[in-house]
């Protein structure tokens, strides 16, 4: 069977290629530019340059293709609307839909694939026809989450290699194998742009309009630099320090006025932090829809979280109500609910456009 690899340069997707081919694939690694930087931050180079040198090792031909247009179009346009909008998105799981099993899926399928693979650390299977997403072997790296938005066709052409592997023994193959991505830091930071200054960076493609901080009783105690530079919950980079006739605990960003642009602080957590529920749209159903117009299940609101008892009531369908069984701290307007079966299986996902 003939696969194609979405190779980045890491360790992760440079094991996945070794591992295909070991269990006798026909394998070819594609390496995707999706950014075009011009001050240099960018590190596509220096990731191709390791993915020269996985291919060669492993013994495997690889391309690179450039997909930066798509990415701004699909991907970094909507990221910035967002922002405009107060609201926190979540590029890379638009990233995986619209790039990695979109354009990718396409170049693929030219190159004669019969599937397509990636490094990430989830698992599908396929029954009555249907294709499944599920949470992999090493919970800890799970990234089910990230993929929520994927099709049925998508979903039923691609092969998660580290399905069942953890990422310990994934560093120690590559270390046997004496692959140059072994000991390589796992990326951090937005989807394909990279680690940098996130608010130089964004002030680049947006102004930013600074305004009041204030307290829950409106009591101005500074001022922000631009609301899309805070998020719901957040406790770094305020500069308030414990004045103001304070009580000496932490600031939190409890919300965002933005017809007035006033960003809304608290000292210590307080109620107006945590939400009954939320509403969401744009929800993707894995494999289906649901029969049922309520039921119970399982959700997290941001990657790096604890599963949490939900009920979830289905308004449309693409729109769903998810009524917390406890209270949740800092639900963001803008990022994912992604649902599970208590089983690991992931029934879908949607965008948080409220709470309440």
């Amino acid at each position: 069977m003939r696969v194609v690899v979405g190779i980045s340069g890491g360790v992760d997707s440079s094991v996945a290629a070794y591992l295909l081919k070991k269990a006798g694939h026909d394998v070819i690694g594609l390496f995707m530019i999706n950014w075009d930087e011009e001050d240099g931050q960018c590190t596509a180079m220096d990731d191709y340059e390791d993915v020269k040198r996985v291919c060669d090792k492993i013994g495997i031909p690889y391309y690179s293709v450039n997909y930066a247009k798509e990415y701004y179009d699909r991907v970094f346009t909507y990221f910035l609307e967002e922002y405009k909008n107060g609201r926190t998105p979540n590029p890379d799981v638009l990233c995986n839909r619209e790039i990695k099993f979109g354009p990718f899926l396409e170049k693929a399928r030219s190159l004669g694939a019969d599937m397509i693979a990636t490094g990430h650390y989830a698992k599908s299977f396929t029954k009555d026809g249907l294709t499944y997403l599920c949470k992999a072997k090493d919970l800890t790296k799970d990234q089910s989450y990230f993929l929520n938005q994927l099709s049925q066709d998508q979903l039923s052409s691609v092969i998660f290699p580290l399905a069942d592997i953890e990422k310990k023994e994934v560093r120690e193959i590559a270390k046997k194998l004496g692959l140059s991505t072994a000991e390589k830091k796992d990326s951090t930071g937005i989807c394909f742009i990279g680690e940098r200054n996130f608010r130089k960076f964004l002030k680049q493609y947006l102004p930013a309009k600074s305004g009041e901080i204030r307290t829950l009783d409106d009591k101005v105690v500074g001022k922000h630099d631009g609301l899309m530079y805070y998020t719901i919950g957040q406790r770094h980079g305020l500069n308030l320090g414990g004045t103001h006739n304070g009580n000496g605990e932490r600031w939190f960003v409890v919300k965002k006025d933005l017809k007035n642009n006033v960003l809304y602080v608290n000292q210590g957590e307080c109620e107006e932090l945590f939400s009954n529920g939320l509403i969401a749209t744009d929800m993707n159903w894995i494999p289906k829809k649901p029969t049922e117009k309520e039921f119970e299940c399982l959700a997290k609101f941001r990657y790096r979280q604890p599963d949490q008892e939900v009920k979830v009531t289905i308004l449309e369908d693409k729109k769903i109500k998810v009524d917390f069984k406890k209270k949740q701290r800092a639900i963001a307007e803008g990022q994912f609910v992604v649902l599970y079966s208590s089983d690991g299986v992931c029934l879908g996902g949607g965008i948080i456009d409220e709470k309440y």
